[in-house]
């Protein structure tokens, strides 16, 4: 499929909040030790797998919303459990970073992170729905980031 100026702009904007994310500014957060131990926990665990995902994802893998000509839909592996397995192990990683760090920027970027994730993931499941036929049943029994229940 055919990038748009849009995936473009998805790209960069993400780009630019992990760039934010890498600075460290404002007040501490005020949370007990328990919460940043468990913080760094859901870090670990949210970059495994991150990590874990790209390898599943092979030649499908991009960094744009728009999935590859020669893409073909993964429902297996942590695709089992998430629509947008990487989107949720980042997320793990920055929520749980940002605990681990007492950092209330870093929190409130992961928010930011959050929201653009998720308007970005509706934009590639339009895409995907396009492509894939299969898509909409899929969608209706897996979570966009995490499972259902």
């Amino acid at each position: 499929m055919k990038k748009s100026s849009r995936d473009y702009i998805f790209v960069v904007i993400q780009f630019l909040l992990f760039g934010a994310y890498s600075l460290d500014l404002f007040f501490p957060l005020a949370i007990p030790k328990y919460m940043a131990t468990l913080g760094i926990v859901i870090a670990i665990i949210g970059a495994t797998i991150a990590v874990l995902t790209v390898f599943e994802l092979k030649t499908n893998l991009t960094v744009f919303p728009t999935p590859t000509e020669k893409a073909v839909l993964l429902t297996n592996g942590f695709f089992r459990f998430s629509r947008h397995p990487i989107y949720s192990g980042i997320l793990m990683f920055v929520f749980g970073f940002a605990f681990y760090n007492y950092s209330t920027y870093k929190l409130l970027i992961s928010v930011f992170l959050l929201f653009w994730f998720y308007l970005k993931s509706i934009y590639e499941e339009e895409q995907l729905s396009q492509k894939f036929k299969e898509y909409k049943a899929y969608k209706e029994k897996v979570g966009r980031f995490f499972p259902k229940i």
